[in-house]
């Protein structure tokens, strides 16, 4: 009876730990309007809505080892002008993702889950992006924390949206570039990623079940 009930503590003490942080981002009138260009503009779509679909989960990491750090990198509604690897010559929506993991498994939700996030190139109309914390100058060095915090997250996700079928690594985008779910329309528009580390992607899905993997096997981690 005693390991019975320590076994709910524990789950219960599990489950209390990952509750879901909301932690918005502006997300005006004036965010949601760049978005829609940035749909036009990357996917050739006119859309009435940001809202998606998700049919991917893609895993990142911040590559900043502080949490108040990395969020102020989505604060702002446009693009800033740091980013030459990415800007047009327009103003542009800023990058963002829907949740950003805590080093400690703080899960912090940023925007509505159902509206297109900035996150990855040529997918971000299908997915949920999740940010890790980590990662400051390539280090592997995303925690255990995080792990648990991922799984828990991706299994509440899965429940959530059935039209989920993929978790991806930041770093396996490319591997959509033949997938009817890839829309970026510009051949000369990709960045190089190893974001998060093989170690971190391997250790959640070894605790994952029911998601299919990046569709190739070419990609490497250079981490």
């Amino acid at each position: 009876m005693l390991k019975i009930l320590l076994i709910l503590l524990s789950s219960y003490l599990f489950i209390f730990a990952n509750i879901i942080v909301q932690k918005p981002i502006p997300f005006s009138e004036k965010r949601v309007e760049l978005t829609k260009e940035y749909i036009k503009i990357h996917y050739n779509l006119d859309v009435k809505d940001i809202k998606i679909v998700p049919k991917i989960i893609l895993i990142h990491h911040t590559a900043i080892d502080d949490f108040e750090d990395s969020y102020s990198r989505f604060v702002s509604e446009a693009l800033p002008n740091d980013r030459p690897d990415i800007a047009s010559n327009k103003e542009s929506v800023n990058v963002s993702a829907h949740f950003m993991i805590d080093r400690d498994g703080t899960i912090n939700q940023l925007m509505p889950i159902d509206f297109m996030a900035r996150h990855v190139i040529g997918l971000n109309y299908s997915s949920i992006g999740v940010e890790n914390v980590g990662g400051e100058k390539g280090a592997d060095n995303l925690t255990d924390a995080q792990v648990k915090a991922n799984i828990f997250l991706i299994n509440y996700l899965k429940k959530k949206f059935n039209s989920i079928e993929y978790v991806v690594a930041h770093y396996e985008y490319r591997c959509f570039e033949d997938n009817e779910l890839w829309l970026e329309v510009n051949d000369k528009y990709r960045t190089k990623k190893n974001d998060p580390s093989l170690r971190f992607t391997n250790k959640i899905r070894e605790n994952i079940s029911g998601f299919k993997g990046a569709p190739c096997t070419k990609v490497t981690d250079d981490n």
